[in-house]
């Protein structure tokens, strides 16, 4: 049984009711994995009468079974940055895949840019925006960022609450996705991206953070019909003390979790 709690589909209860309320044709979710939270968005969309596009280059083989033949459902396998710019009408997107500063700022560049050009309000949820890729560069495919962008990095360290530099252990991808060595300053980190982003455009968006499950924040057009609805719906889960709380003792928790099964691993090892 997987300990970790990570995935999106666990903001269902925030995440849905912002749906019901701006009421989208339209969603296109950037990172799919597994597809859990891909089902739900799926029978959402189903239920409204509305599409939903997934893009992932590299999803699981038991998300390529479920979606194979799925009505009112569209998979484009590609990276988020080539595939974004050929999307027709989009109202709603969810950004959850390559968790790293060059990625998120230039997916939201291109969600801009797709919004202006048709004259919508804009709606972008993105996941993995507080500890610890809020701030840490994550990277499942380096070899994308541009040069001066790929901070230095390892797929072998790990990280933890306790310490700001890698370490040997803690939470890790073990070969499948690697951490900046370093945490913060320029260019690093989910939340920075989106602050990057938003900062030019003053007071015509609005962004509400949820300190849960690695961070769930929400991106928003400010003078939208919907608005002060969005407002009302997020506001109580904003920067919430108590969910930031909750949070830093299950990740502390989880991390405790790890050092144990690593010193019982490395005890076998020496058996």
């Amino acid at each position: 049984m997987d300990l970790l709690i990570h995935s999106m589909n666990e903001l269902g209860s925030i995440i849905f009711p912002v749906l019901n309320a701006v009421k989208p044709r339209s969603i296109v979710e950037v990172g799919a994995e597994h597809g859990g939270m891909t089902t739900r968005l799926h029978d959402w969309s189903t239920e409204h009468g509305a599409t939903l596009t997934s893009i992932d280059p590299s999803p699981s083989e038991a998300f390529r079974t479920w979606s194979e033949g799925v009505q009112g459902f569209t998979h484009i396998e590609a990276p988020s940055l080539d595939a974004i710019p050929g999307l027709d009408d989009t109202d709603c997107w969810f950004i959850d895949g390559d968790h790293n500063w060059y990625t998120v700022f230039h997916e939201l560049q291109l969600i801009h840019a797709h919004a202006q050009a048709r004259s919508k309000p804009l709606l972008v949820f993105l996941h993995d925006t507080c500890w610890p890729a809020g701030r840490r560069d994550q990277y499942y495919a380096p070899q994308r960022i541009l040069g001066e962008y790929c901070h230095p990095h390892s797929f072998d360290l790990g990280v933890t609450l306790q310490q700001e530099h890698l370490i040997e252990g803690g939470f890790r991808g073990e070969g499948a996705f690697a951490w900046a060595r370093h945490r913060g300053g320029p260019c690093n980190g989910v939340m920075t991206a989106i602050e990057d982003f938003a900062q030019p455009h003053g007071e015509a968006l609005a962004l509400a953070t949820v300190p849960a499950v690695f961070g769930l924040s929400v991106l928003f057009s400010a003078d939208a019909d919907w608005t002060q609805e969005l407002v009302s719906l997020l506001m109580p889960y904003h920067d919430n003390p108590l969910l930031a709380r909750m949070e830093q003792d299950r990740l502390l928790n989880y991390l405790r979790v790890i050092e144990l099964q690593d010193a019982a691993a490395a005890a076998r090892a020496c058996a």
